[in-house]
């Protein structure tokens, strides 16, 4: 599993900003020029996520495309995340967009909003071999917006809560279940924790990403319905602000003892210092040669379970002149058991299958056990809430949750907080 994920956290709100502004100047009216001949049409199709280490796991899923489709020809084109949004930027302004290109979730939300998406309807209408039903229906709803298919799910990763087995069992706790809730995962934490020791029973960072999913978790919502005002001031907010800013300097170590320390969480997992660990999928490999038991389930949750799930979509641009073409393409990425194979055998982010027994080669690789709980989070997400002014959102939430640590009272800081945040959505 591939550490991207985490990466994109960083990088990809900073560019809905200039998304935005880039998308703004778009002529929804261009094409793609028609590059059909000889009864043989020309799908350009742009991606960030197979390239370099995936390259050839795409190309043998082209293949496989093309001998079942011999009337389509599949023109790969690649662009590494950090360049990728500002060149289909440029062209989706300078009307030369590729027919079909990959997204990430939050930029996703923003070339909908921009009119740069084709509506799905049409094109799945008239491919015979399209089965919705092959995809998780949870995965599917996240690529639609205002009540219309705009994407496919293409592929995901999940967080968990990871655990060492070898420190439970040293002080006779019971392994994580996934029945557990807040409190269960407290009590353990707090006699998993020997400071004297160096030794630690939780880590979850006090941040907007967690903040917003512990909101979900609480039975509260970041934003109202119809996205016009922040609701995070409820006490399902309150509560989840309360979770997260108990753990510091009791069960967890203190920002100013983590400093600026690179990889400062993996590193105490490693050391077998660490009990219980929120992070994600894409960390499996990093941790198959410690010399202790680690396992994971999903997370546990408060009145409700909700996981972070980062996902990745494919699209069809709204300018592209092989829209059916197009999207008998991504509907072969996204569901056939030639891109399952390909992605499962080579570890290229996970295929969100409805079958979980299309998974079984992934879920048999040990450790951890219980890989399953990746693919359970995924039908309990909690999609990230994503505006306009993303970056400016998310920095408010922040800074609300370092004044609140520091002693500011929580309700007023969360009440100015979400007041700044919906004058931001006005």
């Amino acid at each position: 599993m591939s550490a991207r994920p985490r990466l994109r956290l960083h990088r990809a709100v900073a560019l809905l900003a200039l998304a935005a502004v880039a998308l703004a100047g778009c002529s929804k009216g261009s094409a793609t020029k028609d590059t059909s001949a000889d009864g043989v049409t020309t799908v350009r199709y742009l991606t960030f996520s197979a390239a370099p280490d995936h390259l050839d796991d795409l190309n043998a899923i082209v293949a496989a495309f093309e001998k079942a489709n011999p009337d389509v020809k599949i023109s790969v084109q690649t662009a590494p995340y950090k360049d990728y949004f500002t060149q289909l930027q440029t062209s989706i302004a300078g009307g030369t967009a590729p027919d079909a290109f990959e997204l990430d979730y939050q930029n996703f939300v923003t070339y909908a909003q921009a009119g740069s998406l084709a509506d799905l309807a049409g094109p799945a209408a008239g491919d015979k071999s399209w089965q919705p039903s092959l995809l998780s229906s949870s995965a599917l709803d996240a690529f639609k917006h205002a009540g219309k298919q705009y994407a496919l799910p293409e592929s995901f990763s999940t967080v968990v809560l990871i655990y060492n087995k070898a420190l439970f069992d040293a002080a006779g706790v019971a392994y994580p279940t996934a029945d557990w809730k807040w409190s269960d995962e407290t009590a353990a934490a707090q006699k998993l924790t020997d400071k004297a020791k160096g030794q630690y029973g939780d880590f979850q960072p006090l941040s907007f990403y967690e903040y917003y999913k512990a909101v979900n978790q609480a039975g509260g919502t970041f934003l109202s319905a119809d996205g016009k005002t922040a609701t995070f001031n409820s006490p399902q907010g309150v509560a989840a602000a309360k979770w997260l800013l108990g753990k510091a300097g009791t069960t967890m170590p203190t920002l100013t003892e983590i400093g600026g320390t690179p990889d400062f969480d993996t590193n105490l997992f490693k050391s077998g210092k660490l009990a219980m660990w929120h992070n994600g999928n894409w960390q499996f490999d990093t941790l198959k040669d410690v010399p202790f038991g680690w396992d994971v389930v999903v997370e546990p949750g408060d009145a409700q379970k909700a996981s972070a799930v980062f996902q990745n979509g494919v699209a069809v641009s709204a300018a592209s002149a092989h829209k059916d073409a197009a999207f008998r393409w991504l509907s072969f990425l996204a569901t056939s058991d030639a891109s399952v194979k390909a992605r499962v055998d080579s570890s290229w982010e996970l295929p969100p299958v409805a079958d979980a027994a299309k998974l079984s080669g992934y879920l048999a690789k040990t450790p951890p056990a219980n890989r399953k709980a990746v693919v359970d989070a995924l039908g309990k997400q909690s999609l990230l809430p994503v505006i306009a002014k993303e970056q400016q959102m998310q920095d408010i939430v922040n800074n609300a949750l370092t004044k609140a640590g520091g002693g500011a009272d929580l309700q007023k800081t969360l009440d100015d907080a979400a007041g700044q945040v919906t004058a931001l959505l006005a």
